[in-house]
């Protein structure tokens, strides 16, 4: 009997990309829900009734909540191929330590620097980039988090390379410049053909207006929010 899987979701979601990321890097065909966040399912409501939020996993009807854990749910239901995580316990705790520190620094500091002003906002862009100088150090000259392997911090981190182009226009800042070994090894993961089709769902259908308020808005096109429009289109092509 084959497995029943259905994503609950809501597209330009980083945490629900990187559910979305996982199963396409093992393969797995799933059915895909879009959630409306203002007007949220019964099914998610049943799914997920402590947190009622995105994404939630649902495999053979159990649900699964909060994306890292429905990424290390993936690559232990299905280790048939790409393992996201070392079979090494160390390994494994070390990249589960940083995958963690991704979740919990980066979209709070990120939605920060979009909101705040003043002191507040300088602040938060200076410990954005400290944090990314320091996944940059962890990163070091490899190739991806996890050596040669494209792992669960990759996949914690990847989401967010889409919006480097809003936060250098938020911050005022020169991501590739303070970090630019971490650009590098987002250049070379988007080229893994499981990232554009999400990125190029998400990025390329919103534009965002930032207003003195920094108040941003859904709109037609996400082409000012990417990174590198040249890329996107060159990726879109192929």
């Amino acid at each position: 009997m084959a497995d029943e899987v259905i994503l609950l979701d809501f597209w330009p979601s980083p945490f629900g990309m990187r559910a979305r990321i996982a199963l396409a890097e093992k393969g797995i065909e799933y059915e895909y829900k879009e959630e409306n966040l203002s007007d949220k399912s019964p099914l998610l409501l049943k799914m997920n009734p402590v947190k009622k939020q995105i994404p939630v996993l649902i495999h053979n009807g159990k649900p699964v909540c909060e994306s890292l854990i429905i990424v290390r749910y993936i690559d232990e239901v299905w280790k048939h191929k790409s393992p996201l995580l070392p079979s090494d316990a160390y390994q494994r705790a070390h990249a589960m330590f940083w995958a963690d520190y991704v979740d919990k620094k980066i979209y709070s500091l990120a939605r920060l620097v979009w909101l705040s002003s003043g002191e507040e906002h300088e602040a938060a862009k200076n410990e954005l980039i400290g944090c990314f100088k320091l996944l940059e150090g962890e990163l070091g000259d490899k190739t991806y988090f996890g050596d040669d392997t494209f792992g669960i911090v990759d996949v914690a981190l990847i989401p967010f390379y889409s919006w480097f182009y809003l936060f250098e226009q938020c911050g005022n800042m020169n991501i590739e410049a303070e970090c630019p070994k971490l650009v590098a090894w987002g250049k070379s993961a988007w080229k893994r053909k499981v990232c554009p089709r999400f990125f190029l769902t998400s990025t390329s259908s919103m534009t965002c207006s930032w207003t003195s308020k920094r108040r941003f808005w859904p709109s037609e096109a996400l082409e000012e929010c990417c990174l590198d429009r040249e890329m996107l289109a060159s990726d879109a092509m192929k």
